[in-house]
């Protein structure tokens, strides 16, 4: 008897020691840890919208600094690791209707090719060719199917588009999906 009960307690222990695997996100980074510095120079605009890569950067570059891990210069020489991008399209997009079947929402799309270069092995440690960022939006019909009006006339909208797009590049960068 004594020796089943040792037994069960020791399935039990190991069991509990093994866990369950998971683990909360955004704790770490799989950069190599020589990465200390990252270039983020202004991103290129492929598109109408104005000053959108300007604000896109400075909200990716923002997004670095409050990871609290690296210094994060405009650069793209000196550093340890490089981060570039192009922003290639910004599309409208009804998605919702009202009875009189005019668009009373739209998906804003943003896309970008992005690429992040660990310049001491002159490897690309991540990359990706079309990065997209989808949001919906509640849209006037006079401003239908036109990003440039739009994103000109909703200061919200840009800003939540730019931090929520800099938020998902961040953390597919540092955690590496």
């Amino acid at each position: 008897m004594r020796m089943k009960m040792s037994a069960a307690v020791l399935a039990l222990v190991v069991v509990l020691q093994a866990g369950c695997g998971y683990s909360l996100a955004g704790r770490g980074s799989f950069l190599p840890a020589y990465i200390q510095r990252i270039g983020v120079p202004l991103f290129l605009n492929n598109t109408a919208v104005f000053d959108l890569d300007r604000q896109i950067t400075d909200k990716v570059r923002s997004e670095f600094i409050g990871r609290g891990k690296y210094t994060i210069v405009p650069d793209s020489t000196g550093v340890d690791g490089l981060l570039t991008g192009t922003i290639t399209a910004v599309t409208l997009t009804p998605v919702a209707f009202n009875t009189s079947q005019q668009a009373t929402r739209y998906a804003l799309t943003l896309t970008a090719q992005v690429e992040f270069k660990d310049m001491r092995t002159n490897k690309i440690l991540w990359q990706n060719p079309s990065m997209q960022y989808r949001e919906e939006f509640a849209l006037d019909p006079t401003n239908a199917l036109d990003p440039t009006s739009f994103l000109g006339q909703d200061v919200n909208a840009r800003e939540r588009m730019a931090n929520e797009f800099a938020r998902a590049l961040v953390s597919a960068i540092l955690e590496a999906f």
